[in-house]
């Protein structure tokens, strides 16, 4: 983990009223080092030792802090990331059928179009946008292969 995410997120929950433990640094790092959304389940599976109850606090707690985003999905699970303010702009792919998310960055061109279209659609709506957050939702690609 890098010194300067270690000390965005210390900052975080310092202004958030919380300490950067061991366990929140621990489950932040796994965060970084799966690059992608990842579920409860996956944290668990990756480091055994924490247990599960501490893992759905601490998530609960680096989400209030705006460490952690959740991203909710249609299958039984969230799945989690580290905050896009401590990485970089990005957008997902949610599979309808098995619920994989997968990170995805648009590209320079997409993205100057949707922030030059989207102020126009909240304005035209009297909503003022401070930013935008694109889930596409549809198949992923073994599911589709299954499904031949």
């Amino acid at each position: 983990m890098t010194a300067d995410l270690d000390a965005q997120v210390a900052a975080r929950l310092q202004a958030a009223g919380h300490r950067f433990s061991s366990s929140r640094r621990e489950l932040v790092e796994v965060l970084r080092q799966a690059g992608q959304p990842i579920r409860i389940v996956d944290v668990l599976d990756s480091r055994p030792h924490l247990a599960q109850s501490s893992v759905y606090r601490n998530l609960a707690v680096l989400e209030a802090a705006g460490v952690v985003r959740r991203i909710v999905t249609g299958d039984d699970y969230a799945h989690f990331e580290l905050a896009e303010a401590l990485t970089e702009h990005h957008h997902h792919l949610i599979c309808a059928q098995c619920g994989t998310v997968s990170d995805v960055t648009l590209p320079a061109e997409v993205e100057h179009r949707l922030d030059a279209a989207l102020p126009e659609l909240a304005a035209a709506r009297g909503f003022v946008l401070d930013h935008h957050r694109l889930d596409l939702i549809g198949r992923c690609e073994r599911c589709t292969t299954t499904d031949r």
